[in-house]
């Protein structure tokens, strides 16, 4: 069992002067770029998929699908040339309906002059080396998202992945040609209802509710899975933001805490700042009109205030975004309205990039009835974030 040093994160807690604006809170975010890749985008030759969702039609799409859908950016990586890799997640929602989703990281170059967004390639999640010792859907060892339900993504020194699984849940190391290096590696204590080591026990953790993000540490020496749900026994609204060391290739014991603002919300990913300070992004299951809480947090695990419990300060409100050049073709005020906002980038000390998971075919948050498309935006910050020049590479 972990031995844990436990820090929380208040629910209203008072800003850090010096991590913002003087008055705490950091003020309204500016949009400086826009671009969308259309819904209905397949890989180039691939193999059908969607079979399992039923006919449909879904927002006016029906299945399946004669090819692979580049959907559901659920982590991303900044290459520093212009591209991204993307991650796409298990597929269609759940282990049952997703076993003809093959697991994929795309190669994207978003250009917010165009407003559009290339696909360059990427490559398929594979377990060759046979590092996955239960059953795997597919004979070649092609990961499914039947398999595993891949949520987050880091690149390290070494070129190499290392990906947070919900179903375990996991944490997954891959080469860069997206074979698995590793057996899958467990967090003691925490199991999903798809773990497939449960055997009969009780999970204690609701179903994809494992590692929705995966930090890496600015010094590269450490990663921080987030979970997306609260561990039985646990504060509901409590998220276990546990430390792993890549050297040892080991839990350390040390985990904090991120308590969401409602048990009713989730996260949807993290980034290192620096040594202390980790970016989350905090929201509610609505999309559309629907929407009333997509924000941008600073989670500080120092406890300046002696008081115990994490800082956390407001960095951006997602929902309430200035748009004074109507980039996009949007009015005044820009809303990211959708049901899942998984990816974060730091591009500079002032902006960030987002990225939204379409949930292909079943989300429509940007017009009703209409299959979302995979968006990206960038925003600029009133205030600096002073991050550690580590945590852009």
């Amino acid at each position: 069992m972990l031995s844990a040093t436990v820090l929380t994160v208040a629910l209203a807690s008072p800003a850090v002067a010096g991590n913002g604006s003087a008055d705490g809170d950091f003020g309204r975010p500016t949009l400086t770029g826009f671009a969308s890749l259309p819904a209905e985008t397949f890989v180039p030759n691939s193999e059908e998929s969607g079979a399992l969702i039923g006919a449909g039609p879904f927002n006016g799409i029906a299945a399946p699908f004669a090819d692979q859908p580049v959907q559901g950016f659920s982590g991303i990586v900044n290459r520093h040339d212009g591209t991204f890799d993307v991650l796409s997640d298990n597929g269609y929602g759940s282990k049952a309906n997703s076993a003809d989703f093959l697991l994929r990281v795309h190669r994207i170059k978003p250009d917010v002059k165009t407003g559009k967004v290339r696909v360059l390639g990427g490559f398929n999640l594979s377990d060759p080396y046979r590092k996955v010792p239960f059953p795997l859907t597919r004979a070649d060892r092609v990961l499914t998202g039947a398999d595993f339900d891949v949520e987050s993504i880091v690149r390290v020194a070494d070129g190499t992945y290392w990906m947070g699984d919900e179903f375990g849940p996991f944490l997954l190391h891959f080469d860069a040609k997206g074979r698995l290096l590793e057996a899958p590696i467990a967090l003691d204590g925490v199991q999903a209802p798809e773990n497939p080591y449960l055997d009969g026990a009780q999970p204690t953790i609701g179903g994809s509710k494992g590692f929705e993000g995966l930090v890496r540490s600015v010094d590269g020496r450490r990663l921080y899975p987030l979970l997306e749900g609260t561990v039985t026994g646990d504060t509901p609204g409590d998220l276990r933001f546990s430390e792993f060391d890549l050297r040892k290739r080991a839990y350390t014991g040390k985990r904090f805490v991120y308590r969401l603002e409602s048990t009713a919300h989730a996260i949807g990913d993290a980034i290192a700042v620096d040594r202390h300070r980790f970016l989350v992004i905090e929201r509610d299951g609505g999309q559309g009109d629907a929407a009333k809480f997509k924000r941008l947090y600073l989670a500080d695990t120092r406890d300046r205030d002696h008081d115990g419990v994490m800082d956390k300060t407001l960095v951006a409100d997602l929902l309430d975004i200035a748009n004074p050049k109507g980039i996009g073709g949007f009015g005044e005020t820009f809303r990211f309205p959708f049901t899942t906002i998984e990816d974060v980038v730091l591009l500079d000390d002032r902006t960030l990039a987002v990225l939204n998971d379409n949930n292909f075919p079943f989300s429509s948050g940007r017009t009703p009835g209409k299959a979302d498309n995979n968006e990206f935006i960038t925003i600029r910050l009133t205030d600096r974030l002073h991050a550690d020049r580590r945590a852009f590479r």
